[in-house]
């Protein structure tokens, strides 16, 4: 790129220092200023002289009672200014031991409910449910989620944060709780004992912070005990009321769960012509509760073969596509280790630690950990800490050395919800004979970094500023990653502006950072109007920006996008976008990545093309969601279809279908391509401890038909069997690549 170009780059930078200060600015002006949302009732609970018993039959005495029961639920959805259309109530009640929950769902009349699945960790929207959200230190940013459905089916999770977007609450984390539910002619209600040893709080503590949220599938409608202004979403921790216990509470109990495991394994892999008979393993987890509010986690060599499989997609970006951890050790309190930086800069990546690719298949397989040992939690009301080292194994085969990692993260509330952190990541890598030492000295990598996260007291602003540095062997220019960003939002208007710069030898090896050597500036705007219409629940028009430019090539890329998006009262969906695209390629790039004739680098591109994204009522036995792709590619064009199917049979099964189909017409010398990922899924819950789960994915990117079949029986309260099938084909002739079956049986006991 010539210097011409170069010199037009130098307003965005200058206007980049600028952007920087007003952003700083108005993280230290809001961060004071916000204002916290006054609560005009608290919930109380009671302390119980005799134990109760779970039948989902409100007759103990307490339940009984009609003090105390929190009601007067408010609208969430479809509006957010009027009460409840049904009436829903809550109770709390507590001992020594456990935390004891009653509610009680009216309905207008005899009801049928939906429940997509009797499988543990059902997704909201579609289900009738109950929710309690607790947050045991008071700091309106990290709380722990319990949710009940009319069949008693069972769902946990975190929300960390302050549950601001999607991302922010987590299902996959487990536990032991026990409920049981009850259908009536005209409600439901549930009865719930939560072990207090299965929560974190504070010794002697005699309040935390609450809500409860009902989801009603019948009036499509969702209600909360504490009001949430329905721009936000319904497990954002700004507006909880005050839970106050009749006396302080504590933990008798020695909070101390073994979680051993036996597995057997055989594996075939067909193109190298190895086999693997029936190799047998053991190992399992230990979590020690270090006072209410630690807590260790220790593992010996973990077996996370009955993990699901990731769900494929066809890659055409030129960069790397982000999983997420599935994985249970590293769930709780991930947010502490994975939380700092952000999408485009993540300093530590717990799937960077025990997955490597299969070479035979492309897909990430499990490599060797022999232990780890995590220290996560909760210091105090201010102060969070996470310390980790895990410990990965030899391949002496691939010539790989073992590594270890270790990690320090440690986090400090300032002002209403906002905090300040700081984390250290280390690899080192087991040092070969020729060295007299454990650790190779010219074989680490090493990052330190900074964070402040803003979360204003009323919920609207939001934002983070973080520096990270990496440190290895050689002195480098620039290994560092910088990034400033600030969210409004309010019942009508929503803004962002972000600033990011990213130096060329930034290297986080325990990181996810899918490109380097970039400044990046991402301003948006929306608006939503509420009509009064009984079929359209919010619209508005969107405009997005977003410019990605360095000193020694000037933009490289920039994204300039008009959309408009329609949220309907019955849950849909729709969005239609015209995006507009300039692309300079820094490096040779095939666009179709087949292995055809490449762009070559230096060259550049602007093109332009609609999309369509469309997702249906999420409680219907059919839905669908559909992402359609039209316009202009590089020097071609592509026509791309994504969609997910699925029909429910009660909640017995669930039958879905992915489809992505990429139509791509380049002229020569490059490929033209029809890429197409197909992946048929069946998922059978024969009862809530019983699951059947197959998963087919064809893929013609990357040659390759998967199948993944899982059998779960859970024979006790978190504890599981396990028999996992897997197999690889080439698809053309279907010859085999590659196949495994895997059983795996482990048992949570409390000591």
């Amino acid at each position: 790129m010539d210097k011409s170009t170069f010199v037009l780059n130098r307003p965005y930078m200058k206007f980049t220092q600028y952007l920087l200060t007003f952003c700083l600015s108005l993280i230290i002006v809001w961060t004071a200023n916000g204002q916290s949302t006054s609560s005009t009732e608290n919930a109380f609970a009671f302390k119980l002289s005799e134990p109760i018993s779970l039948d989902g039959i409100l007759d103990e005495e307490i339940w009984k009672n009609q003090e105390g029961w929190n009601g007067n639920f408010r609208q969430y959805f479809p509006s957010d200014t009027s009460t409840s259309q049904i009436n829903t109530r809550v109770k709390v009640a507590f001992d020594d031991n456990n935390l004891y929950l009653a509610a009680v769902m009216e309905n207008n009349g005899p009801r049928k409910y939906v429940s997509t699945s009797l499988r543990r960790d059902f997704r909201g929207e579609q289900n009738d449910a109950i929710v309690f959200v607790f947050d045991t230190f008071n700091d309106k940013t990290n709380a722990f989620s319990f949710g009940v459905n009319p069949y008693g089916v069972q769902r946990e999770g975190l929300i960390a944060n302050g549950g601001n977007r999607s991302e922010d609450f987590s299902l996959a984390w487990d536990n032991k709780w026990y409920s049981q539910a009850k259908i009536f002619e005209n409600h439901w209600q549930v009865e719930i004992v939560i072990p207090l040893s299965t929560l974190r709080f504070n010794e002697g503590a005699q309040n935390w912070n609450v809500n409860f949220y009902r989801i009603d599938s019948h009036y499509g409608e969702r209600s909360t005990w504490s009001p949430i202004p329905r721009n936000f979403p319904v497990i954002s921790t700004a507006f909880l009321r005050k839970l106050i216990f009749e006396e302080p509470l504590r933990k008798s109990t020695a909070n101390i769960s073994l979680i051993p495991y036996v597995a057997g394994r055989t594996n075939t892999n067909f193109l190298e012509n190895t086999s693997e008979s029936l190799t047998p393993a053991i190992g399992g987890d230990a979590k020690i509760g270090i006072g209410p509010a630690l807590n260790l986690d220790l593992t010996f060599n973990p077996d996370f073969s009955q993990v699901e499989v990731d769900q494929q997609v066809t890659n055409l970006d030129r960069f790397e596509i982000f999983f997420p951890e599935r994985r249970q050790f590293f769930l709780e309190n991930a947010d502490l280790f994975e939380s700092f930086g952000q999408p485009r800069s993540r300093p530590f990546f717990s799937r960077r630690i025990g997955v490597d690719i299969d070479s035979a298949t492309g897909q990430n397989v499990q490599s060797k950990i022999i232990y780890g040992a995590r220290l996560s939690g909760k210091l105090n009301e201010n102060w969070r800490i996470g310390v980790m080292n895990m410990q990965t194994a030899t391949d002496e085969s691939a010539g790989i050395a073992g590594k270890n990692f270790s990690v320090f993260a440690v986090q400090k509330k300032v002002f209403a919800r906002s905090n300040v952190g700081l984390i250290y990541v280390n690899r080192e890598s087991l040092a070969l004979d020729e060295f007299q030492q454990l650790f190779d000295p010219q074989a680490y990598n090493r990052l330190l970094g900074v964070d402040y996260n803003l979360n204003s007291a009323n919920g609207k602003f939001t934002g983070k500023v973080f520096y990270h540095r990496t440190f290895e062997t050689e002195d480098v220019a620039k290994p560092y990653s910088f990034n400033a960003y600030m969210l409004f939002t309010d019942i009508h208007w929503n803004w962002t502006i972000s600033v990011q710069d990213v130096g060329k030898s930034f290297n986080p090896a325990v990181g996810f950072v899918p490109r380097v050597d970039f400044k990046r500036f991402n301003p948006d705007l929306s608006y939503l109007f509420y009509p009064k219409s009984k079929l359209i629940n919010r619209h508005g028009p969107k405009i997005e920006f977003e410019g990605y430019w360095n000193e020694t090539l000037g933009t490289t890329d920039r994204d300039i996008n008009l959309g408009y998006i329609v949220r309907f009262n019955s849950f849909a969906q729709l969005e239609i976008a015209q995006k507009n695209r300039f692309i300079y390629l820094f490096s040779d790039f095939d666009p179709t990545r087949t292995g055809g004739e490449t762009l070559k680098a230096g060259t550049e591109y602007q093109f332009r093309n609609v999309t369509v994204d469309y997702r249906s009522n999420p409680r219907n036995m059919f839905n669908l969601q559909l992402l359609g792709e039209f316009g202009q590619y590089f020097t071609g064009n592509i026509q791309r279809i994504t969609t997910q199917t699925g029909i429910r049979l009660g909640y017995l099964a669930n039958i879905s279908m992915n489809f992505n189909y990429a139509r791509i017409r380049m002229p020569k010398p490059q490929n033209d391509a029809d890429l197409v990922l197909v992946g048929p899924r069946i998922d059978l819950t024969f009862t809530k401890n019983l699951f059947w789960t197959t998963f087919i994915q064809y893929n013609n990117q990357i040659d390759n038909l998967n199948i993944n079949t899982r059998l779960q029986w859970r024979y006790a309260p978190v504890s599981d069997f396990f028999l996992v099938y897997t197999d690889n084909y080439f698809p053309g002739d279907f010859m085999p690549k590659q196949r495994s079956l895997v059983f795996k049986l482990n048992y949570w006991l409390n000591l």
